[in-house]
């Protein structure tokens, strides 16, 4: 089976040039899958732990980094770390992960999949409240909306967009920059969800599992005028 990466879109159809040019981008996925019976980082389907986030570009998942959000303002000491996600405390823990895509992509969909309810060894987790933001978020986030995942409902929650999530959407933000100045890409978006669970007497989250998956077009920034590279110059 083959394997690459590249930096521009990936292109299909059938009519490449000309006013019947029929090209489309191809839909990309990353998914993590929150296992919170498996406190172990770099283990697969690891579901994150008190103030901790899994990365979805872990394979297997791994402890996540979250990057103070930059709204593409370059910094000579490059991107910084943002805050730990808040700890467990009494009746609210916080779990999610982070996504990071190439800036400027169009986000199609945000799937939550809650697979099996998540509790705390005794009791089940009442509320899940996702909040889907370029930085670990506690309220609205600027990507997305979720209505709370409540009682023990099993299946998929599809998120929805404001105009100003939707704008933002469209062509995700300049939130991180290259950690090796000089290099492509320049910058990174970063796409992180979290999970608000709440029950009256959680301590600490040990068992349950969630799925969560961002579909995605990347935009192709190589698209010219009418006279340079009309059709982006990889294509």
């Amino acid at each position: 089976m083959a394997r690459t990466t590249f930096s521009g879109p990936i292109l299909s159809g059938t009519q490449r040039f000309g006013n019947q040019r029929n090209v489309g981008t191809a839909l990309l996925s990353q998914q993590v899958v929150l296992d919170f019976s498996n406190a172990t980082a770099q283990t697969a389907n690891f579901g994150g732990g008190s103030g901790t986030f899994a990365d979805a570009n872990g394979i297997p998942n791994d402890v996540a980094i979250i990057w103070n959000a930059q709204a593409g303002v370059y910094s000579n000491t490059g991107p910084t770390l943002a805050t730990a996600p808040t700890a467990d405390a009494s009746g609210t823990n916080y779990r999610g992960c982070v996504f990071l895509l190439p800036e400027k992509c169009s986000i199609q969909n945000i799937l939550i999949d809650n697979i099996i309810q998540p509790t705390d060894g005794t009791n089940a987790v009442t509320g899940i409240q996702p909040y889907i933001s370029n930085a670990f978020a506690t309220s609205a986030g600027v990507y997305a909306t979720s209505g709370a995942i409540t009682g023990s409902t099993i299946g998929r929650t599809t998120c929805t967009f404001t105009a100003a999530q939707y704008a933002n959407a469209l062509a995700t933000l300049q939130d991180v920059q290259n950690q090796q100045p000089g290099q492509e890409p320049a910058w990174i978006s970063q796409v992180v969800v979290t999970l608000k669970l709440t029950v009256a007497s959680l301590t600490s989250v040990n068992a349950g599992k969630l799925a969560v998956t961002i579909q995605y077009t990347q935009s192709d920034q190589n698209i010219g005028n009418g006279t340079t590279y009309p059709y982006g110059n990889f294509d």
